[in-house]
């Protein structure tokens, strides 16, 4: 087999260069080429110096993860970065691109690292529930400091070159198309330096105050995840007086630690399901696509405004459409609010803010949408109200427009009758805020077009989107599944349960808000009918009652001026004489009672979604909940969860609590199968 890695001498100097596309992963032929290549500069007593650089886009962006938990072959990376910086001569990295993970561990080895401007370094490790094992959390603290460290790799987001430079992690920045070059001449004016710096032989000076204003300040981000912590110790570990040697071997702990772990596994499990998601089995990846170079949406209240926003800032031209000019100034009000307040935390310029706004045509007549490519109708929820627009959309649109719908929860199929071409008809359900909650889920009508389906999901990546797949059904996958868990979160309450006490149990699960707190948030009288008279409901009374959540500032809740919750006396008066009525028995909940009861019937709603194949596979149900819901990343999603507790488990538990299990999650809970 031929190496991805090769040598190339320029007079004095070895190059030594990867040619592994994509992104040049650190395989286990990389890791042989890197290691040949170093002790042939090594042995090769006419080279004074060697540089390691890459072809193609980027330097290494990281380990192989296919390798991850299988036997390792060749070389440890921890093995070939500890050879680079023995070498008695220099060697330079030469970065451009992003050097990622055991990348940027890569560089950290070399003596000197020199970056193109546009250059990306960083540990993200994190990310997938680990930490750099390979010498980062020790070399990173005793180059840059304590302080880098941790936000590099507890954080895990990249820094740019010119950071890196500052941070004394990259030597010089060099031209954007001359790197090779600038890389061997640097290489060529330190050739004689010594002693080498070599990040191992240096000390790191522990920082006490700088660690506590870290975890301060990202507890509740790190909250429930056990990365964090573990790379944060790390760091600690490499300034408190030990050796590296000690140093590596603590990180060599931790790290099997986290890659035995659960969190770990559930973490890179959603790394592929993301990536999975976008794939559609029945649709060819050549198909072709609808070019979409103007969108136009109808509604610009709180959904459609943000919904512009997404394609707006990636540069497509949206016209938006109200129907009276106050809510369309409103409208766009808001929208022009949001891009200043980004701009204020540096996110765009104010050149670039004027850029996305000059893209925007608000206008109040449906006419102005009659050379959009796509059509997003972001209206209220009502079937009779969009099929009365979308009957109107047919004769103004152009032949071949996307006609999509922001329902969350309408059939799409009946939608797509009040027009001539259901096969331009398709669910582009976003999620609020749509300018920044990730998912999208595309819901596929009976008669959508193969391309209609494929073009929306290749339009979710430019637009900043993760696209799930879903059937017609009520609720599609998400809000399906959401009524499978409110549903007897509501009836526990009759059982003797506090809204706080299953909050709470939520909460520690790892979601951000439990299901009473969010009813509150996005109000308690959203689909009330309105009429005080009829309090049928413990929701009934409270919305007659005013209590609409916190735009009231009472709900399930009491809020204070600051929007902080306190249990209600009220709320549990009104729940017990709904109790007492119903003559149910009062009974004490634990919170694995609490998860039983809520969780279990979600990951049953699941396997029914599955069999009905409403979803493409359980990963893209998973992916839905990770980024529509706020399900804990380091739980994997519901589906994978279900794995992790034992489907055994969950059938038992669905049966304790009286639920009808789907014969899907029987079958393969008898057949000691997973998701």
């Amino acid at each position: 087999m031929t190496s991805p890695i090769r040598t190339e001498r320029h007079g004095d100097v070895l190059v030594i260069i990867s040619n592994n596309p994509p992104v040049n992963a650190l395989g286990a032929a990389v890791r042989m080429g890197l290691e040949a290549g170093i002790k042939e500069g090594v042995a090769d007593a006419s080279i004074k110096a060697m540089v390691i650089r890459c072809d193609g886009r980027t330097f290494f962006a990281g380990a192989d993860i296919t390798e991850f938990g299988k036997p390792m072959q060749g070389p440890g990376l921890g093995t070939v970065i500890d050879m680079i910086e023995a070498s008695d001569k220099p060697v330079v990295a030469a970065i451009h691109g992003t050097a990622l993970g055991g990348g940027c561990e890569v560089t950290l080895g070399c003596h000197y690292r020199v970056a193109v401007p546009s250059a990306k370094i960083g540990t993200p490790e994190v990310k997938l529930g680990l930490l750099p094992g390979a010498g980062g959390t020790q070399r990173i603290p005793r180059i840059a400091g304590v302080k880098h460290a941790l936000q590099m790799t507890a954080v895990g987001d990249p820094i740019s070159a010119k950071a890196a430079h500052e941070a004394g992690l990259v030597d010089k920045i060099v031209g954007e198309d001359s790197l090779e070059a600038d890389a061997i001449a640097f290489a060529r004016e330190v050739a004689d330096k010594r002693p080498l710096p070599r990040a191992a032989e240096q000390t790191a000076t522990a920082d006490p105050e700088a660690v506590a204003e870290f975890k301060k300040a990202n507890a509740r981000k790190f909250r429930g995840f056990d990365a964090p912590a573990a790379n944060i110790r790390c760091v600690e570990k490499a300034a408190d007086g030990s050796t590296f040697a000690e140093g590596i071997a603590f990180e060599r702990d931790e790290f099997m630690k986290l890659m035995m772990g659960v969190q770990s596994a559930a973490q890179r499990y959603m790394f592929f399901a993301e990536r999975q998601a976008a794939k559609v089995d029945d649709i060819p990846a050549d198909t072709k696509l609808r070019p979409i170079k103007k969108v136009g949406v109808i509604g610009a209240g709180t959904m459609g405004g943000g919904i512009s926003m997404n394609f707006l800032t990636a540069g497509i031209p949206v016209t938006i459409v109200e129907m009276a000019q106050e809510a369309l100034d409103r409208g766009v009000g808001v929208i022009r609010k949001n891009y200043d307040n980004s701009a204020k935390r540096g996110r765009f310029t104010p050149e670039k803010v004027d850029a996305m706004m000059g893209l925007l045509t608000p206008s109040l007549s449906l006419d102005a949408l009659a050379d959009c490519d796509l059509v997003i109708e972001a209206v209220y929820e009502n079937m009779d109200v969009k099929k009365e627009l979308f009957g109107k959309l047919d004769a103004i649109a152009k032949p071949g427009a996307i006609l999509a719908s922001n329902t969350s929860y309408l059939d799409v199929d009946e939608i797509a009758s009040a027009t001539k071409r259901p096969e331009d008809v398709i669910g582009m359900h976003f999620f609020s805020p749509a300018n920044v909650m990730k998912l999208l889920e595309v819901v596929r009508g009976a008669k959508t077009a193969p391309d209609v389906l494929a073009t929306v999901m290749a339009l979710a990546k430019p637009i900043g989107k993760v696209a799930v797949v879903s059937g017609v059904c009520p609720g599609f996958i998400g809000n399906r599944m959401l009524s499978a868990r409110n549903a007897p979160a509501n009836d526990m309450l009759m059982q003797g349960a506090r809204p706080d006490q299953i909050d709470k149990a939520l909460v520690d699960f790892g979601f951000p808000m439990g299901v009473f707190q969010m009813g509150d948030l996005a109000g308690v009288d959203i689909g009330w009918h309105r009429d005080p008279t009829k309090q049928d409901s413990i929701r009934e009374v409270l919305c007659a009652r005013g209590r609409w959540g916190q735009k009231t500032g009472k709900g399930w809740y009491d809020y204070d001026e600051n929007r902080n919750p306190t249990p209600s006396a009220e709320v549990a008066e009104i729940i017990e004489d709904f109790r007492s009525r119903s003559n149910q028995a009062k009974k004490d909940f634990t919170d694995d009672d609490i998860i039983a009861a809520t969780i279990y019937p979600m990951i049953n709603e699941g396997a029914k979604i599955l069999d009905e194949g409403m979803a493409q596979r359980a990963s893209d149900i998973d992916t839905v909940w990770i980024y529509g819901y706020g399900w804990p990343v380091y739980r994997g999603g519901p589906m994978f969860y279900g794995n992790t507790v034992g489907l055994d488990k969950v059938v038992a538990g669905l049966e304790k609590n009286g639920v009808a299990v789907a014969p899907l999650l029987k079958r393969k809970a008898e057949a000691g199968e997973k998701f």
